[in-house]
């Protein structure tokens, strides 16, 4: 659908993470920058730790259920206050039109929330993300790296006062 405009500079940060409770600590952080109509993509090999970060960006929402790794069901959905999030994980897709005939489409909007792993299966089918984060593992613990993608994602940032 979009791509990053190559030639904006976009804020982009990169932080340690050095075990576990470094990166709920990171995951609330970044809650605070999630509200209707942005779009997040995840990006890490295998075991890097996206579910994670999801699950702790959900935990400093609120959100008190089990959070799992969508893998296997494609998308879960998450109500959290006035909040409509779809944690997607598009991993076992072998062909990027998997994402259209799927009718995922509909759930990238301006009323919620998609956080979305493994958005390079998808292709350039999905929309541009307001905010990339990518992960990854060192031999002890992992670099996580926030980039904007968007004047909205560029705001997020500079309102978390990350950049």
């Amino acid at each position: 659908m979009h791509s990053l405009d190559e030639n904006r500079l976009a804020p982009k940060i990169t932080r340690y993470l050095a075990d576990e409770d470094a990166t709920d600590a990171f995951g609330t952080a970044l809650a605070a920058l999630l509200k209707p109509g942005l779009m997040i993509t995840l990006g890490g090999d295998l075991g890097a730790g996206k579910t994670a970060l999801v699950r702790a960006m959900l935990r400093a929402l609120g959100y008190k259920g089990k959070v799992k790794s969508p893998t296997y069901t494609l998308v879960e959905h998450y109500v959290v206050s006035s909040l409509y999030l779809y944690h997607f994980d598009f991993y076992r897709f072998n062909d990027p039109d998997e994402w259209h005939e799927a009718g995922f489409r509909e759930y990238f909007n301006e009323n919620s929330v998609c956080l979305v792993e493994w958005p390079e299966k998808a292709g350039d089918l999905l929309p541009s993300p307001d905010i990339k984060i990518s992960l990854d593992v060192l031999e002890t613990g992992r670099d996580v790296t926030v980039e904007a993608g968007s004047e909205k994602g560029d705001q997020c940032l500079k309102d978390l006062n990350l950049l």
